[in-house]
């Protein structure tokens, strides 16, 4: 299968890993009234690209980076490529876990990457999902991600754009569902955000480059509180 496919098929919201139950926090943005209509929904999700889509994307690129980054030369008989793997991505977890603020957007990081996990392990049981760390709540989101675009044949940059595309498409599918929004609008949004999604992609996969510590840090504090709001609600239409 291509990596063209692939990525089409990872980027898909069928795809089994559970991110059609979230909206990346439009739920409370639409409950708080700041978003309410087509332009309010452009401006969160251009925000949503600047901040935690470009996070997001560069942590994916790099923990792809890392599954097939050949490691220093080493002893023989010793297991180089993978304690440089559970290194490298042990260290990325620390750092995407420093960058998230509030604690239900950890927790929602951790649920979508053991749902992520179950289906990567499902299609590729032989890839090198042992390698992500035994963090409690299971590992970030992104950092599946990555692994799981490694799996299937996707370079970083692809990741990336499939972190990209998420970011915006499962806010904006949530849209329809919570503001009645006419779907074929939402689509139109959809296209003219293209070319900035790519440019984050782009941004991302560059970033991917440098050591985990110099990874984008971009917050968005007012997402942080709704986060935090949204997980006390007793009635929700989304788990986030």
């Amino acid at each position: 299968m291509s990596a063209s496919t692939m990525l089409l098929l990872l980027a898909d919201g069928r795809f089994p890993a559970g991110a059609h139950a979230h909206s990346s926090g439009l739920e409370a943005a639409v409950a708080a009234g700041r978003v309410t209509d087509l332009s309010t929904l452009a401006e969160y999700l251009r925000g949503r690209l600047a901040t935690a889509g470009l996070v997001a994307a560069a942590f994916a690129a790099a923990a792809c980076r890392a599954a097939g980054v050949d490691p220093p030369a080493s002893a023989p008989g010793t297991d180089p490529n993978g304690r440089h793997r559970r290194s490298a991505l042990a260290r990325l977890d620390v750092e995407l876990d420093a960058r998230t603020a509030s604690p239900a957007q950890r927790t929602v990081s951790r649920r979508q990457g053991r749902a992520l996990l179950r289906a990567g392990r499902a299609i590729w049981p032989t890839a090198g999902f042992d390698d992500l760390p035994a963090t409690p709540g299971g590992p970030h989101q992104p950092l599946v991600l990555g692994l799981v675009g490694a799996a299937a044949g996707l370079d970083p940059a692809q990741v990336a754009t499939v972190a990209v595309h998420a970011t915006v498409t499962g806010s904006a599918s949530a849209a329809v569902r919570l503001l009645g929004l006419d779907p074929y609008q939402v689509q139109t949004l959809l296209v003219r955000l293209a070319d900035a999604c790519d440019a984050t992609a782009a941004r991302a996969a560059r970033a991917a480059e440098q050591p985990p510590r110099r990874l984008p840090a971009a917050a968005a504090p007012l997402a942080d509180i709704h986060a935090e709001a949204h997980a006390t609600w007793e009635v929700r239409l989304f788990a986030s």
